[in-house]
């Protein structure tokens, strides 16, 4: 189906809720210390710009808990130890009856913000721009773990799917969650909560989000898809395009100084149809490309000695695609999303991590011979940053109390997180972000 077909009656419908925002006009050049895009680079005052970094999805719930807020100072200083400079976080949780959604979330379905966790992202920006560390915020969610599109889709018409339902096999999640697309209601929500946060002032700083250079980019979703199944992404392809595009145009209204991003995941999200992946990318500022060689069934946990060696050819080649993408929309390229398991898919500390230091390797070395050829990636975050957190559960499973960690409370503990006590993993990041830092 055309990229183009019915585009026009779902644009409207989309951008309906644009109409009542007022435009701020661009200003022609950013204050000192944002980060722009300049071809397949970014640059920040002048100078090429680019980052090692890290997934911690949960630093706004350590923000919003007094608690925990000497954790998160402890956590962003072990990150920059290790030459981390940006961590990508979630900014927009949707509360609602999915059973493996966080809680508690930023909105609920009568739309009340919680002033807690809003409190708690404005403590985790203040405390990365002390470090000189920048964000990615993502502000919604394909998945169910944080509520996302499925749970706004249930606002609206009270029905809802739980991914991984016996009763309702893949991929009928990821195809319910598509409607949102084209849920004018639903989507109005959401430019609700966009609007707010956008215009948001840090009530620990006293500045405005749209005045802060701590943010590289506010991020449309993580891993939007349009839909699954080929009949599904047909029917909802022009809505998205639509969604992206209004979703895009409504940030830069009331933020002209900050990127957006759109955190998709690369054609692994659109059947590989390399035409979706440009078209979803031009009104947005970089490429992303997410790599989960497990998830994809690329190699087998329980078998990675086995497996390792075709895996790694499907990795090399998915991340050759995306540069050629990258260079071709004229755009640089982030490898936001990287995992690998401890050896033998275990999750206790004491395991090793030999395939994992293998894989990251990979990634690492991908982005070097990238930057060393003046090629489009700019950027890698791993997946993720446990920390200090540690499980009290032998089962590894998460309960309400548990600390939080890099591995969403979806999933198993220490499934793929780096915890403070993994010295090889932690070294060989440092290793990379020294090379990528200051390799010409």
């Amino acid at each position: 189906m055309p990229l183009t077909a019915k585009l026009l009656t779902d644009r409207r419908t989309v951008l309906a809720a644009l109409a009542a925002t007022p435009l701020i006009a661009a200003t022609s050049a950013p204050a000192p210390g944002f980060i722009r895009r300049s071809g397949t680079g970014f640059v920040r005052d002048g100078r090429p710009w680019r980052h090692t970094g890290a997934n911690a999805w949960y630093l706004a719930w350590l923000g919003a808990d007094p608690a925990g807020r000497a954790r998160l100072g402890r956590e962003l200083d072990r990150l920059r130890a290790m030459g981390v400079r940006n961590v990508r976080l979630l900014a927009g949780a949707e509360e609602g009856p999915l059973r493996a959604s966080v809680t508690p979330g930023f909105v609920n379905r009568a739309g009340q913000l919680n002033q807690a966790l809003l409190s708690g992202l404005d403590h985790a920006m203040a405390e990365l721009a002390r470090r000189d560390m920048t964000a990615v915020l993502y502000l919604t969610n394909n998945w169910e773990w944080s509520g996302g599109m499925m749970t706004r889709l249930w606002y609206d018409t009270g029905h809802y799917l739980d991914n991984n339902d016996p009763a309702h096999p893949w991929p009928a999640f990821p195809d319910a969650a598509a409607e949102f697309y084209a849920n004018s209601n639903a989507v109005t929500g959401f430019f609700g909560y966009v609007r707010m946060l956008v215009g948001r002032v840090n009530a620990v700083t006293g500045r405005a989000y749209r005045d802060d250079p701590a943010i590289l980019s506010w991020q449309l979703c993580n891993e939007p898809r349009p839909g699954v199944s080929s009949e599904v992404m047909a029917r909802v392809l022009p809505g998205y395009c639509a969604w992206i595009d209004a979703s895009a145009a409504l940030i830069r209204s009331i933020d002209p100084n900050h990127m957006v991003s759109l955190g998709m995941e690369g054609t692994i999200a659109s059947a590989g149809r390399e035409d979706i992946v440009l078209r979803a990318h031009q009104s947005i500022d970089y490429l992303t490309a997410h790599v989960w060689p497990l998830n994809w069934g690329w190699v087998d946990g329980r078998n990675l000695a086995g497996t390792w060696d075709a895996g790694r050819v499907k990795v090399e080649d998915y991340l050759a695609t995306h540069i050629r993408l990258a260079k071709q929309a004229n755009k640089p390229l982030v490898i936001e999303e990287f995992g690998f398991p401890r050896d033998g898919e275990l999750y206790d500390l004491a395991v090793s991590t030999t395939f994992r230091e293998r894989y990251y390797r990979l990634i690492y070395a991908a982005a070097e011979a990238s930057l060393a050829g003046g090629g489009p990636i700019v950027g890698t975050n791993f997946w993720g940053w446990n920390g200090e957190a540690r499980t009290p559960r032998p089962d590894h499973r998460w309960y309400a109390g548990d600390p939080l960690m890099g591995d969403p409370p979806h999933e198993p503990q220490g499934w793929y997180g780096n915890f403070d006590s993994d010295m090889r993993m932690i070294a060989l990041i440092r290793e990379h972000a020294g090379r990528f830092a200051t390799q010409a």
